[in-house]
């Protein structure tokens, strides 16, 4: 069983930034993808940010620019660091990783969410 541990929400003002960390534990073969994706009040979950092997990146439209998605292999962590925050950033923020086991099945985990708020 894996789990994915988020953290590094809060509460900010318009402008400010934070950086989401999210680090898998367990016992697997390996980390094939990982991302964030985030969901408001009323609205659909939707894919942040994404980093697969080699380092290849996909941002959501509305955040390109401001947010800067990466990852530390040997530690099995991502990260998000969040610029430029507008009140529509508000969201719970989920960690997202694809592990792939010994014998070639994948699986998708989810973290527990972060909250971030950005006051105007």
């Amino acid at each position: 069983q894996v789990q994915l541990v988020e953290s590094g929400g809060g509460l900010v003002q318009a402008g400010g930034s934070l950086r989401l960390s999210c680090a898998a534990s367990g016992r697997f073969f390996s980390i094939n993808a990982m991302g964030w994706y985030r969901q408001a009040p009323g609205k659909q979950r939707e894919l942040v940010a994404a980093i697969i092997t080699g380092g290849s990146t996909n941002y959501a439209d509305s955040v390109k620019g401001r947010f800067t998605i990466s990852r530390d292999n040997a530690e099995n962590t991502v990260y998000l660091q969040m610029n430029s925050l507008k009140p529509e950033d508000t969201a719970v923020y989920y960690c997202n990783a694809e592990i792939g086991s010994w014998y070639g099945r994948t699986y998708d985990y989810w973290g527990q969410g972060t909250q971030v708020t950005v006051s105007s």
